[in-house]
């Protein structure tokens, strides 16, 4: 672990830091609109710390308090982070090799972290950029949501301080570059209709789960093209 922050450098630090400060106000976010939603404040609290995966704890209480059953808020949560599958495949190398770090490394395995450590030739480096970032969200995310928790419990509404439309504006972000490819566009576009055509019908979190019917669309015209 030693080598590893020696390979740290100040430009790491302060990309780390920024997005950790993003993660933060999401955090934020979370813990207010989980307890604006019903929920005990420590459910969120716990949620974060055992789940650490932002838009899966996001949709697991949008689709709870829409009404729909924990088990179509686990559905969907597992569906989302399904992509962790191959980002596992992708950085399985800067982990470590110790089962401790291993452990510990999965559980910090996030968007965030894989792009930091991909985006490093120089594998020292890449763990430094893996591990800087998954301790600081890991860090700055459970601290959050612990304070928007609390803060939830005292403004009630958290919409009337704007927190409630942090992270869509966050998942919109990160979504606009990868929309300029023509296949991914026209997914998005079908997984949209879908879900918003089956939300009359449909209880929550279902069309959430029909949406991935563009997917398999895209996939196939894409087949059939080649």
């Amino acid at each position: 672990m030693r080598s590893t922050w020696r390979t740290q450098d100040p430009k790491l630090l302060r990309d780390v830091g920024a997005v950790a400060a993003g993660a933060a106000v999401n955090g934020a976010s979370f813990g207010a609109i989980s307890v604006a939603a019903g929920l005990p404040w420590w459910m969120p609290v716990v949620m974060s710390l055992l789940v650490f995966a932002g838009g899966s704890q996001f949709m697991a209480v949008g689709v709870v308090a829409g009404g729909g059953s924990p088990a179509a808020a686990v559905l969907a949560g597992l569906v989302l982070n399904a992509r962790h599958l191959p980002f596992g495949l992708a950085v399985g190398d800067v982990l470590g090799r110790g089962l401790l770090a291993r452990v510990v490394g999965s559980h910090l395995l996030i968007d965030e972290t894989v792009a930091f450590a991909i985006a490093e030739r120089d594998p020292a480096r890449a763990r430094a950029a893996y591990w800087s970032c998954g301790v600081a969200l890991f860090a700055a995310w459970n601290v959050a949501v612990v304070a928007g928790a609390l803060v939830g419990q005292a403004i009630g509404d958290p919409g009337a301080f704007g927190l409630d439309a942090a992270f869509p504006a966050a998942l919109l972000a990160l979504t606009l570059p990868a929309l300029k490819d023509r296949r991914t566009r026209d997914a998005a576009l079908l997984g949209s209709a879908i879900a918003l055509a089956a939300t009359p019908f449909l209880p929550p979190g279902v069309p959430v789960l029909l949406a991935l019917g563009g997917l398999v669309a895209a996939l196939r015209r894409t087949e059939a093209r080649t």
